[in-house]
């Protein structure tokens, strides 16, 4: 990932705050008009980003004569700036979650898109916390998305939540204590996978731009989960 689009990803950067503030890295002390040629953006979109970096707490000036000189803070500062973010988020959080389980449908389906939807869905299984039931899996997500892969089971074995496999049988999956499988005659590959956890069912469907369909809802979940454990014992183990 780019610099750039780093910062805007995760610190929550403009496009052109992200310019300026590596521009003010690479430079060290600057005048607006060096730095506005660094990163490429015209003087009044710099002085603009300067501003918003200033009230940021991500970069400070002194003025020399009558000429003020621009200064970066060090990168490691990022971490601080995303920690206060967290804390107002924190702040706010109780309230939002009252209001979020009051104002839910009962039933409710939702459809999200791309890589980050993914991992949004995903992630609900970590904050749920329950046993995830899967069937379906072709190891999309490790071809497709390795990075969160490996974060995603890493959080999986932390938070010992255990993860039933339901695959295909010709595959074979790397079991741990709390990862298992077992293996069904399923004659061709599905691009489709299903999760079921909690009172929710996640579908993922791994076409060239992923999907997600998920489904809150506690009697559909249920009844997942009783078709998937009827699969389950009539499936073998190897």
């Amino acid at each position: 990932m780019k610099e750039t689009e780093a910062l805007e990803k995760s610190c929550g950067l403009s496009r052109n705050e992200a310019r300026v503030y590596l521009a003010l890295v690479r430079l060290g002390s600057s005048k607006a008009g060096k730095i506005s040629k660094e990163a490429a953006i015209d003087r009044t979109s710099a002085y603009n980003s300067l501003k918003s970096l200033l009230e940021k707490g991500l970069a400070s000036y002194a003025t020399i004569g009558k000429v003020k000189w621009f200064q970066a803070v060090d990168p490691r500062a990022l971490k601080d700036y995303l920690a206060a973010k967290l804390e107002d988020l924190d702040a706010v959080l109780p309230g939002l979650e009252r209001k979020y389980a009051a104002e839910k449908l009962q039933s409710n389906m939702r459809l999200y898109k791309g890589d980050r939807g993914i991992r949004t869905v995903l992630g609900m299984v970590i904050h749920e916390g329950a046993e995830n039931r899967v069937f379906g899996s072709e190891n999309q997500l490790d071809s497709r998305m390795p990075a969160f892969a490996a974060k995603f089971k890493a959080l999986l074995e932390k938070r010992r939540i255990p993860t039933k496999n339901l695959v295909r049988q010709g595959r074979k999956m790397h079991e741990t204590k709390l990862r298992k499988a077992r293996y069904a005659p399923l004659e061709t590959e599905s691009p489709v996978v299903t999760n079921v956890f909690g009172n929710k069912i996640a579908i993922i469907i791994w076409s060239e731009t992923p999907e997600a369909i998920l489904i809150d809802n506690a009697t559909a979940a249920a009844a997942y989960r009783e078709y998937f454990d009827f699969m389950w014992r009539n499936a073998s183990r190897s």
